[in-house]
């Protein structure tokens, strides 16, 4: 009995054998990718939250400097941010915050870097959009007209933003005597607009000036 059950032990043994031999190699390989592939996503996890962390940090230094007007510290702690964490959201949005700053005390070439800075750096397209819109102004306001334009013509505008790039060339082609490409783009922009977009007031007083009625029938064509 003993010798019978040693028999089917070999067996078995050799069974086990023959399948290590021809799968083992595999199975330890797609084993350890598994393993790979969970540390690198921790690591990753972890590396992104620490990101996030230090950049948080940064930005709460940024912020309080723009409440104070500590324009030394914000530029210093813009930055830090722009040269550590140029991929985060936080970074794009200091970046805007300090063009605001900077703008509202009148120092018009300071505004334009960081809004340039986000054009060229960050992810979020809604943050590019709305960088371009500004930059846009600050050029109307050194009558560049045609960097102006350059900065929201032609480009791909994220959901929303449209309009606003439709109104803005309006106000470009008003400017440069271009009635005709002003009707149109102010159309487009008011019928681009959700109907209670208060901003859709202001672009029908610009139609209304340009002899456009928009209770007119070949205007809701």
């Amino acid at each position: 009995m003993a010798s019978h059950l040693d028999l089917e032990e070999q067996e078995q043994l050799d069974q086990i054998k023959s399948f290590w031999t021809r799968w083992g190699n595999l199975i330890t390989a797609v084993v350890t990718l598994v393993l790979v592939c969970f540390a690198a996503w921790n690591g990753w996890n972890y590396w992104h939250q620490r990101q996030a962390t230090q950049a948080a940090v940064l930005f709460d230094t940024f912020e309080e400097a723009s409440k104070q007007g500590d324009l030394a510290l914000l530029a210093r702690s813009l930055s830090d941010l722009q040269d550590q964490f140029p991929r985060t959201t936080l970074t794009a949005q200091a970046a805007l915050i300090a063009a605001k700053t900077y703008f509202d005390k009148e120092k018009f070439s300071e505004a334009e870097k960081p809004l340039q800075w986000v054009v060229d750096h960050a992810s979020d397209k809604a943050y590019v959009a709305l960088a371009s819109l500004r930059l846009s102004a600050l050029a109307i306001e050194r009558k560049d007209l045609a960097k102006a334009r350059s900065l929201v013509e032609g480009k791909s505008a994220p959901e929303g933003f449209q309009p606003l790039f439709d109104d803005r060339l309006g106000d470009i082609a008003l400017i440069e005597g271009k009635h005709e490409e002003a009707k149109t783009r102010f159309t487009s922009a008011y019928k681009g607009m959700d109907e209670s977009t208060e901003y859709r007031r202001l672009i029908e007083i610009k139609l209304g000036t340009l002899g456009v009625d928009i209770a007119s029938p070949e205007f809701k064509k």
